[in-house]
């Protein structure tokens, strides 16, 4: 059976960010079925504000062009996303939005979000667990850049007392979710893998 890579990181780079652990959890159960994980942080791909002049005066900055080569070695991307004023962080908005804008010879338009499979989970100290930043990221994905989403998507409220010791979900139910949601990505990244 053909193994895809999935791509994992935050939308935040707090280094307390239950995000940032939602990350790593999310990379440790995908190593336990055999997945060829790679975690990264937006930390290592430091972008300016996206701004139209910036672009046209300048192109886009050579960490966007790193960061959407990098997305687009993987069939799958995992992103935790923080809930800020309910929607995305700052960093991840504007991540996206300059990813969006690279081309390389012979790219279609947005092309680091097609032919890849997005899975997105949100960790939060509030009872909705981030729940308004995940529709808010499936609008940009899914409406603004054409990404396929799978459906399965997984919030973890009051995060803060969420994790054990070891950084697992201390509930069994919403950590079967987290699973089967992991699963179903690595199905769909596959499965672009035999359609590409």
């Amino acid at each position: 059976m053909t193994t895809p890579k999935i791509l994992v990181f935050p939308g935040s780079t707090r280094a307390s960010s239950h995000n940032v652990r939602l990350a790593a959890l999310a990379v440790k159960e995908l190593a336990l079925i055999d997945v060829d994980v790679t975690r990264i942080s937006l930390a290592d791909y430091p972008l300016p504000l996206y701004e139209g002049d910036l672009e046209a005066n300048a192109g886009p900055p050579a960490n966007a062009l790193k960061l959407k080569q990098m997305i687009m070695a993987h069939q799958g991307v995992f992103i935790a996303s923080p809930e800020y004023s309910a929607s995305v962080t700052p960093m991840l908005k504007n991540a996206i939005d300059w990813v969006s804008r690279v081309r390389e010879r012979g790219d279609p338009t947005y092309a680091a979000f097609k032919g890849r499979a997005f899975a997105i989970s949100s960790a939060s100290p509030g009872r909705s667990g981030g729940l308004n930043s995940l529709m808010a990221l499936r609008q940009i994905l899914e409406l603004g850049c054409g990404a396929l989403v799978i459906p399965e998507q997984v919030v973890i409220p009051l995060a803060d007392q969420a994790f054990d010791d070891i950084d697992d979900i201390v509930d069994a139910g919403i950590a079967n979710l987290f699973r089967a949601q992991l699963a179903r990505l690595v199905e769909m990244a596959r499965l672009m893998m035999r359609t590409a």
